[in-house]
């Protein structure tokens, strides 16, 4: 299934990237779970050349993120339980935004955009997009 030599799954196994069951006899049991842990492992050694510790850390953060993911996804199901459905109404569902721009902030973000994508990260760009984004603090702070 994973084409990789017992040896090498004998190595994950000590690094304790991945630990199969044992059966009473002591052969490992390997769950589906573990054999695309087992993918991402070999992908990563093999394929990519990054080392055991490195693997190590990439499964770790992996894991992090995806309770981090959960967490947030019960945090906006409370949310919406409690305040209703109606509190996204007018927001962009495919936006990342915590906060709805106004007007006058997705103007500030299209230029910053138009101009990384004229310039690249070129020190005068740069200077520009600064300058623009002080005009619109000066322009924000007069209209308050």
């Amino acid at each position: 299934m994973l084409d990789t030599p017992p040896q090498t799954l004998r190595i994950y196994e000590k690094a304790n990237l991945v630990v199969p069951k044992r059966t009473s006899r002591n052969t490992r049991l390997y769950s589906m779970r573990d054999v695309e842990k087992l993918q991402r492992i070999v992908r990563l050694h093999q394929d990519l050349g990054i080392n055991l510790a490195g693997i190590e850390v990439i499964l770790h953060m992996r894991l992090k993120m995806e309770k981090m993911q959960n967490e947030f996804s019960r945090f906006v199901k409370l949310v919406r339980d409690r305040f209703g459905e109606d509190m996204g109404d007018g927001l962009d569902e495919n936006s990342t935004d915590l906060v709805p721009l106004s007007d006058q902030g997705a103007y500030i973000m299209k230029i910053i955009d138009v101009k990384q994508q004229e310039f690249g990260k070129d020190d005068k760009a740069v200077e520009d997009i600064n300058t623009k984004i002080d005009d619109a603090d000066i322009i924000d702070n007069v209209s308050e």
